[in-house]
Formats: structure tokens, C-alpha cells, sequence
């Protein structure tokens, strides 16, 4: 027996030896859930039209908020209510329960609006307490996700910004929350961003001339009791201090005026001494994957910390992702934040100006490229969307049944009117997510092979599979593709990869995008 014959034997064992302890394994591998929507024979009791009663099926799936106002009046507050009196009840899934006196009041803009039937809300302790494990703190907020029927969008925008290690993105919880006794339905507690050690940690007290700031963005809303300042015409908000008095309202702009004329002219040395271009690129990068319609207009933060401008926190993302009325809108802004393809953030606040250089955009491309394979997981089958189904479809259903919507009804012309289910929204921002991602794909140039490919040749078939294995036996007289020859991605070709292969062109699943482009890194 020749040395040829005894390789092509020791190959084929190897391979059965494989495929029997794979598909073994696979036996064991639960498949995602599918989610089905609520036909409108909803098991919720009703409580007339203010939503649903206090008791459920699934109470403790995720946290529950009770809130008591001191006038009963809690479903019916404006913003310009401002705070009122309340009590407050939060109670953990493990059955834990935190009570105390708190201030209420409406929070946001757009979702205060008087067409918006679910308010998002703040509630503010005399001293921090720590909610749900999620840190000490005085102030917390209830997002209502009120313009996005998936109840997603903010969610896997923070995930992203967790994934991506921008400073400061505050923790997150699914709850359900009742205000005097009507269920308001789905939200999601957030810390709000502002200044704490648990929170920016900046200190915006400090006496050596360096003082730190936090601002926001704000094209052109007005409102009483806030400092705006405006600088080479781009308008903000001081968020901390809250109140600057007139020398510190004069330090933060001399000083964000040297910092954009340096992003306008300086050298990239230059720059990056005045903006921590890490966080910026991060940023950039955050809000170009989910092109948020409010990254030129609001709820977008800088901090000034140690003598350096850095961009976030993560803040308000319902408006993302496909999420904007461009039919009806015929504006730029609307049309290019809505479809998939085309940069977007990269002509919008701060970034209009530091995006103009190659560097920078070669370092927002860097970042895309090293969590590439978490943005495609967002989409793909078992990934981030089919997870959060799996562990919070049946809240996301009862919020969505017929009978609740009056509760939740908050669309407006600003935004597109859902889909006529949950299924079909979920899987329009699914498509978005997936269409988004292979245009970024293109435009930052990340190359692309075959998984499983090894022969580089188009296809993925037992060809592969034995060019793979003679690798991995250290017969290297076959060039091969070692990217597209690890199909298992764990950086190495063994005969594991063979016979996964194999099993690809015998069409027996395996947990793996065997077939599929996958990217090359540089």
C-alpha cells in the first residue's frame, strides 16, 4: 500500500469519526423559537380604556414598576406638569421589592407630544438607590420605545454600543410598568445620562482650569430653563453643569470653539490632542450602523474629561433603522436615514467636520472590521434579534395584541405606521439590519471568501473537504484559502473542518455559515 493510499484511508476515518460525533452533538442543539403574534384573543384582563389590570400570566418574566401619583393623575401628565409626587414599587423577577417616595414626571421631546399616548417617564429618589442591580443612582428613566413596534430598536442599539466599549453606555432592563393602575405596558429602564461616578464620571467641579462638561446636540428646540450655546453654527445644550454660571458657560465654549477649528483645520497630530478619536470613531460608527433620524438634531452627547472632547453616551435610538416616514417625507434627512444603503452620520454634528479626513474614517472602517461578526449576528439565524424573541416574546406580544393598543398607540406622520403584525415588523428590521451591514460591507472595502471553500473555486464540496483534511494532516501539496478552510472559525484548519464540510455538501446542518460569504481580514 502506496503512502497516497494508506493518506486517503487515514482521511476517510477520520472524517466518519467526525461526522458520527458531530451530528451527534447536533441531535442536542435546540432550534430559536418561533414567535407567533397575539390573534387579539388576549388572556389579559381589561380595565376599561386605560389598559390592561395588574395581573398577568407571566408577572415576573421581567421586572414590574408600579407607580402611585399623589393625585391619581399619572396617566394623564404632560410634560409641562413637570414633577409630582409619587410612590414608587419595583419589583424583581426573584420576587425582591424596592418601595420608596419618589418625584414623576413625562420625559423626552417628540414622545411627550400630546399624540403620544405612551408616555416615557423619569422618577427621581431623595438619595440614589440601587434599581435592579444596575448601579447606585438618584434618577432613572422610562423609555417607552413608543415609535418603534418592535420594541428592539433602542435595545440592540445599546447592545452595540456595549459591544463596541463606548464609556459610560448605561445598563438596560425590560419592564412592565403600571402607573396608577393601568398598565402602560413594555419599557425599558435606563440611566439617564448625566454626571455621577456611576454614570459620566467627570467632575465638572474641579478648580485646576481643565473643567469637565458634559453637552448635547440640539438643533432648534426651546425649552425654559436650559443653556444653549452655539458654536461655528452648530447648537447645544450644557447638560453638566445643568446651570453653568456665566464663566463656566465661557470656558465651555472657548473651548469647544478651538476644538472645531481644530477638527476644521488642524493636522490629525493636532486633533487627536484635543478629541479622544477612539470614542469618536466608535460613536461614528454606532449611529452609522443604525442611522438614527436625531444624530443631526438631538440626544446626541459629548464630554469633556481631562483636557480631551470624547463623543457618547448612547442615548435614544427608536427613530433608527428603517424606522422614518420617508414616504411621506420627501426631505434628505428622512430618505437617506431610512433605506440602507449610503453614509449618514458622517455629515451630521461634529462629524461633518472630522469626518472630511481620510484618517479618520480608515479608523471608524477599523472598528467596523474588528466587531464585524457581531453586527452580522444581530440578523442572522439564532443570533441577537432571535435571542431577545426567545427570552422576552411573550411580553413583546402582549403589547402588541389589538386590545392594548390604545395603550401603546403613539404613531405619528414623523414615523412609518406598523406593519400589520409583530412578525412582519420584526422581520422588516431583520432585513434592514442585514441589508445595512452588507452595504457597510462593500463601501469600507472588507474583502470577502466562501466559507468552506478552501479551493477558492465558488463552490463548497467534498473537493474542499479533502483538501482541508490533507492540510490538516500536514500534506500541504494543495494551496488552499485558510480563512475559507476554517469553517468552525476558531483559527485553525483540522479535520474537524473537513468534516464539517463534508457534512455542508451532504446537506446535513451544522451550527455553522458553511456557504455563505463570510469577511476576509486584513
Amino acid at each position: 500500500m502506496n503512502r497516497r493510499t494508506s493518506l486517503s484511508i487515514l482521511c476517510f476515518i477520520l472524517l466518519l469519526i467526525n461526522v458520527f460525533t458531530l451530528t451527534a452533538a447536533a441531535a442536542g442543539e435546540a432550534d430559536v423559537p418561533v414567535f407567533t403574534p397575539d390573534d387579539g384573543e388576549s388572556e389579559i384582563a381589561m380595565t376599561g380604556d386605560s389598559g390592561l389590570s395588574e395581573t398577568s400570566g407571566d408577572a415576573l418574566q421581567v421586572p414590574q414598576i408600579r407607580v402611585v401619583t399623589e393625585d391619581g393623575n399619572g396617566t394623564e401628565l404632560q410634560k409641562s406638569d413637570g414633577y409630582v409626587n409619587a410612590q414608587i414599587s419595583i419589583t424583581d423577577t426573584d420576587g425582591s421589592v424596592l418601595s420608596d417616595d419618589v418625584s414623576f414626571k413625562v420625559r423626552g421631546n417628540t414622545t411627550a407630544m400630546l399624540t403620544v399616548k405612551k408616555k416615557a417617564f423619569t422618577f427621581k429618589f431623595e438619595k440614589k438607590k440601587d434599581v435592579l442591580g444596575m448601579g447606585k443612582g438618584k434618577k432613572w428613566a422610562l423609555i417607552a420605545s413608543a415609535f418603534d413596534p418592535t420594541l428592539l430598536r433602542n435595545y440592540i442599539a445599546f447592545d452595540i454600543a456595549y459591544e463596541l466599549g463606548l464609556e459610560y453606555t448605561s445598563n438596560q432592563k425590560y419592564v412592565e410598568v403600571w402607573v396608577d393602575g393601568s398598565y402602560r405596558g413594555c419599557y425599558i429602564l435606563y440611566e439617564p445620562v448625566q454626571e455621577g461616578k456611576d454614570r459620566v464620571d467627570i467632575d465638572i467641579e474641579s478648580n485646576d482650569g481643565k473643567k469637565d462638561f458634559l453637552i448635547e446636540y440640539e438643533a432648534q428646540r426651546v425649552e425654559d430653563d436650559v443653556t444653549y450655546f452655539s458654536v461655528n453654527g452648530l447648537r447645544f445644550i450644557s447638560s453638566e453643569p445643568e446651570e453653568p454660571d456665566e464663566d463656566q458657560l465661557a470656558y465651555i465654549v472657548d473651548t469647544m470653539t478651538d476644538i472645531v477649528n481644530t477638527l476644521k483645520n488642524g493636522t490629525e497630530e493636532e486633533i487627536r490632542e484635543k478629541i479622544d478619536v477612539d470614542s469618536f470613531a466608535k460613536y461614528y460608527m454606532l449611529n452609522e450602523f443604525v442611522k438614527t433620524y436625531d444624530f443631526d438634531m438631538s440626544s446626541v452627547f459629548f464630554y469633556y474629561k481631562d483636557g480631551k472632547l470624547y463623543a457618547g453616551p448612547a442615548w435614544d435610538y427608536d427613530l433608527s433603522a428603517g424606522n422614518e416616514n420617508n414616504e411621506q417625507y420627501k426631505t434628505p434627512r428622512f430618505t437617506t436615514s431610512a433605506d440602507t444603503k449610503n453614509l449618514f452620520a458622517n455629515s451630521k454634528n461634529l462629524y461633518k467636520f472630522i469626518c472630511k479626513h481620510d484618517w479618520f474614517m480608515d479608523c471608524a472602517a477599523r472598528v467596523y472590521k474588528e466587531h464585524y461578526l457581531f453586527f452580522s449576528n444581530i440578523y442572522t439565524e439564532g443570533g441577537l434579534m432571535d435571542t431577545l424573541l426567545s427570552e422576552y416574546g411573550d411580553l413583546f406580544a402582549r403589547n402588541y395584541a389589538p386590545d392594548v393598543w390604545n395603550v401603546r398607540k403613539a404613531w405619528i406622520n414623523i414615523q412609518k405606521a406598523p406593519l400589520a403584525t409583530y412578525e412582519l415588523n420584526y422581520e422588516f428590521l431583520r432585513n434592514w439590519y442585514k441589508e445595512r451591514n452588507e452595504w457597510l460591507t462593500d463601501h469600507f472595502g472588507l474583502e470577502y471568501c466562501l466559507l468552506g471553500d478552501a479551493d477558492s473555486d465558488g463552490e463548497v464540496n467534498v473537493i474542499d473537504a479533502t483538501a482541508i483534511c490533507r492540510t490538516a494532516v500536514l500534506v500541504n501539496n494543495i494551496a488552499i484559502d485558510e480563512t475559507a478552510a476554517d469553517a468552525d472559525d476558531d483559527g485553525e484548519v483540522t479535520v474537524v473542518d473537513a468534516t464539517l464540510v463534508q457534512r455542508y455538501d451532504a446537506k446535513i446542518n451544522t451550527p455553522y455559515t458553511i456557504g455563505e460569504k463570510t469577511v476576509v481580514f486584513a
